[in-house]
This record gives C-alpha cells, structure tokens and sequence, in this order.
C-alpha cells in the first residue's frame, strides 16, 4: 500500500484540554500481537503523519494472562526516536478498586511501566457500582492534577448525569473538571452520543472522543471476531453483524473501505475531538487516516445521511448513557 502523506489535524479537548490529533492509537492488546519491528514503523509513521494521542492503558487484571502493551509502547517509542514531547499520553484508571487503590497508586504504577513521569490525560474507567463517592474522586483528580502529574482527565461511558455532577465538584475543587467523554460511538451505535442528555454535556465544554467505531473490527468486514471486544449495551451486536454487509456495499459505493467509512462518520460529529483506533497493521493505519479525505469528498451531511438506515441501537438504549 502507498503510504499516506495526509497530515492528521488537531482539535482541542475540551476548553482545558491539549490539542489533539483528531485521529488517536490504541493499545488494547495490541502491540503484544504485532512484531515489535512492525510496531515501530508504525508508530513512527503514525507521528510522522501528525498523529499526536497514544491512548496506553493497563488492562492487565488478576486473574487473566498477563498484559505488556503499554510496556512495549515505552520501547516502541525510544526505538522510533519519539520525544516525549511529540506525543501526548492517555492512561486508564480503573474504579473498581477505588479508593482502596487510590488513583494516585495506579497512576504510579501505569507511568512507571510505560517510562514516563506524567499522563497528559487520564481516563475513568467505567462506573459499576453504586458507591462510587464523586465528590471524592473529584478531589482527589484535582490533586493530581496540581501535581503537574496528570494534565486533564476524561471518563469512558459515563452517564450525562454522571458527568455533570463530578464536574460540579470538580469546579469546587478547583479543577475545570472533565475535558473529555469517550463513548462508543459508530454508524450503529448512535444513541447517546446524538442524544439530548450528551448534547448538554457537549454544550458545557467537554469534548467526544469516539472509540469503538468499528465494533471490535466487525464493521470492518471481521464478523466473527476472535479476540475479546467491549460491552454490547442494548444487547445489539447481532443486528449490527447483519448490519455489516449494508456498511460495506455504501463504503464500496463511494469507493472507500468500511474501515474508512466507519471513521469518517464519527469524524461528522461536532463535539468529537479525536477518533481512537486501534491498528495492528501499517495498512489498517494507513486506510483509516484515508477517513479524513472522505469526509472531504463526500460531506457530513450526506455520510450520515446514508449510514442512517444502520443506525441499530436507536430506541434500545437509554440516550442518558449507562
């Protein structure tokens, strides 16, 4: 495949945020499935194309195999000759274990395994629970961020509610509260991104950045995927395989990959500051930066005009979010 010589642009997250290619990388079990030599090339040229967010979480849990993805990401980064200040780092925290296992612990031991001294934002993991004290969490983000080691901070498929409230006490506590929402958002999965609840959100200054596009790459023609992929709220996922091939035959129409249509309908949302992607191929990373030139040619308006028909979470999940 011809490399791309598209330059990625840059949007800010949030009003607090940092500037951000509107196109992002994900490790998700990813640079442990590639040879490490693959990964640098791609690395680099990701950069090399205006690429700037690496999402580098640790999603290693007791129990399962071990995980080294953000710890091959350090490696990858060094053998690439990418300075620190050339990319900006999101890292995960989970909730779950909080706060017996405070943020501050996590965030340590996620820095020291991916070898650097800060996160550029970090990402709230998803709340299961009921007694999660927010007001709490809040303090103990603006901590961190007064630290100087944690430079904004985002949540990952939070309800609208949920998120208007840790920003109250996140004002309170002297922190401009959350700069970023990450939600599923594609083609099929529309609802609570376009709804009215994120719209109030969005309108107080937090961005989108949109994950799951491509359904753990089953809107990308892997209809059996055999690798674990998120939570399938609405219990959807199988309209959406059938949903696929429609996909496809509109991708192929306007002479683009499913992948790149995929990206490119995201790309048509307002409050979205970047896209995250996981690729585990140079192809893969070059097609979906090819998302930006069909949203040129072919316009927001008219991309989602004809994905609408797959939109298959309509009316099956509440738009208020989780």
């Amino acid at each position: 495949m011809t490399a791309s010589t598209t330059v990625v642009p840059r949007r800010r997250i949030g009003t607090h945020g940092p500037e951000a290619s509107v196109l992002s990388l994900g490790s998700w079990h990813t640079y442990d499935r590639m040879d490490f030599r693959d990964a640098v090339d791609m690395v680099r040229h990701a950069v090399d194309l205006g690429i700037n967010l690496f999402d580098v979480g640790v999603y290693g849990f007791p129990g399962h195999p071990p995980v080294f993805t953000d710890v091959l990401f350090s490696a990858i980064v060094r053998a690439a000759g990418i300075a620190r200040d050339e990319y900006l780092l999101s890292a995960k925290l989970w909730l779950e274990p909080y706060p017996e296992l405070s943020l501050r612990a996590q965030l340590d031991n996620a820095l020291f395994r991916v070898g650097t001294d800060r996160a550029d934002i970090v990402v709230l993991g998803d709340i299961r629970r009921g007694d999660l004290d927010l007001r709490r969490l809040a303090a103990d983000l603006a901590e961190l961020e007064a630290d100087g080691v944690v430079g904004c901070w985002g949540v990952n498929n939070w309800s609208a509610t949920a998120i208007r409230t840790i920003r109250e006490h996140a004002l309170a506590a002297g922190s401009p509260g959350p700069q970023m929402a990450q939600l599923k958002y594609s083609p099929c999965r529309r609802s609570i991104p376009d709804g009215a609840p994120f719209a109030a959100v969005f309108a107080e200054g937090v961005s989108m950045q949109a994950s799951d596009v491509m359904e753990g790459g089953i809107l990308a023609g892997k209809t059996a995927p055999s690798r674990e992929i998120g939570r399938d709220p609405g219990g959807v996922r199988e309209r959406i395989i059938e949903a696929a091939a429609g996909i496809a035959e509109v991708a192929a129409d306007l002479g683009a990959t499913p992948a790149q249509l995929c990206v490119a309908f995201t790309l048509t949302h307002p409050s979205v500051s970047t896209v995250l992607f996981g690729a585990s191929r140079m192809e893969q990373l070059v097609g979906n930066v090819g998302a930006l030139e069909l949203v040129e040619r072919a316009g927001a308006e008219r991309l989602r005009s004809l994905l609408d028909p797959f939109w298959v979470d309509r009316d099956a999940v509440d738009p208020e979010g989780p």
